[in-house]
């Protein structure tokens, strides 16, 4: 059975969400660390619920409605989520009390808040939606596995119209936690210039990305999403990457455009160098990554440039990384990994 895109709606550092252009005004950023742009959620969330709701289950709420409206979809047949850290914003606020209160007459809202399925119960809730509601917590390929819930409920008829996201959230506390251990770079880099520093560590960043995945084909979908394969650790990479393409009766000179995961970390980035000398010496490269920063459900984000890549028949230049193809791409891979542990390639295309 074939899975399509319907729509997406996509919260990030740049203006992705309801703008008519399409990564046209990049904005550029010197620091460490990217905050997502916030639109009005007024004209998503009525606003005595929006003082009651922290930054990422704005963000999510806003893009799932987004998304629906897009699809012109009142009710979707499910709703998947996933998310690596939850909502942090909540989790310390309550931690936080429980020391500044000596554990006493604790106000109960940031706990029940703090959840990972906040996100998901939040949505269901505004849309009075009574239907399957699952939230994946699988570091960082949370959002691979809420896709493939969502591409089983679609196989197997239990719902259509499948309304699946990746979310997540910086707040200062996490921030500092993990530049500690490593993770992002310790002075201020602008982001456009990402890749030229062969240095370790990134920059982090957050965001908030929605689908709503059909097994009806339409004139208004935006791509397929042919296949979907999830990775721990793999022994060799360029191997394991074949040997999905030929599950998909495909080789890598079929593929139009690779999307990778490269954050400018050199630990981060060696393996995805090593592949530009290989596998991929002869496909067009473009990485994602210095738009959007570094965080566990980012290839939510991948998917989204994806598919506008592939409706739009428009592959903005600021992701290019090697071009030589000047059609719009047909077919696109993405290949991504967190912490070089958790890899995943997800294959989409055009209808």
């Amino acid at each position: 059975m074939k899975i399509y895109i319907r729509s997406s709606s996509c919260i990030s550092a740049q203006k992705t969400f309801g703008n008519d252009g399409f990564l046209n005004d990049i904005l550029e950023y010197t620091g460490t660390r990217l905050k997502a742009i916030e639109p009005d959620y007024k004209e998503f969330i009525d606003p005595k619920q929006i003082r009651r709701m922290s930054h990422i289950i704005k963000m999510g709420v806003a893009t799932a409605k987004d998304c629906l409206n897009q699809a012109h979809t009142e009710m979707p047949g499910a709703i998947i989520t996933g998310t690596a850290l939850g909502c942090l914003e909540d989790t310390v606020t309550f931690l936080t009390r429980i020391v500044e209160q000596d554990e006493e007459l604790l106000p109960p809202t940031a706990f029940i808040q703090s959840t990972h399925n906040t996100v998901a119960a939040q949505i269901a809730l505004m849309l009075q939606c009574h239907a399957y509601n699952n939230t994946f917590v699988h570091k960082g390929i949370s959002f691979e596995s809420a896709l493939f819930d969502a591409i089983m409920l679609l196989n197997e008829q239990e719902a259509d119209n499948v309304l699946v996201g990746g979310t997540e959230e910086m707040v200062d506390t996490s921030f500092k936690v993990l530049t500690r251990l490593g993770l992002y770079k310790r002075w201020p880099v602008s982001n456009m210039d990402l890749y030229k520093m062969v240095t370790s560590g990134t920059i982090g960043g957050e965001g908030a990305v929605f689908f709503l995945l059909s097994d009806k084909a339409s004139g208004d979908n935006l791509a397929e999403l042919i296949s979907l394969k999830t990775l721990y650790k793999p022994q060799n990479i360029e191997e394991s990457i074949q040997a999905f393409l030929a599950e998909n009766s495909l080789k890598i000179d079929d593929i139009d455009l690779v999307i990778t995961g490269r954050n400018g970390d050199t630990r981060n980035d060696k393996v995805y160098h090593q592949l530009g000398l290989s596998l991929f010496k002869n496909t067009d490269l473009a990485n994602y990554k210095h738009l959007c920063g570094e965080y566990p459900t980012s290839s939510s984000f991948a998917l989204w440039l994806a598919a506008n890549v592939i409706k739009r028949e428009i592959v903005p230049e600021t992701i290019i990384e090697k071009r030589a193809n000047k059609t719009a791409p047909k077919k696109i891979l993405i290949y991504n990994h967190y912490q070089n542990k958790y890899h995943s390639l997800m294959l989409t295309a055009a209808i």
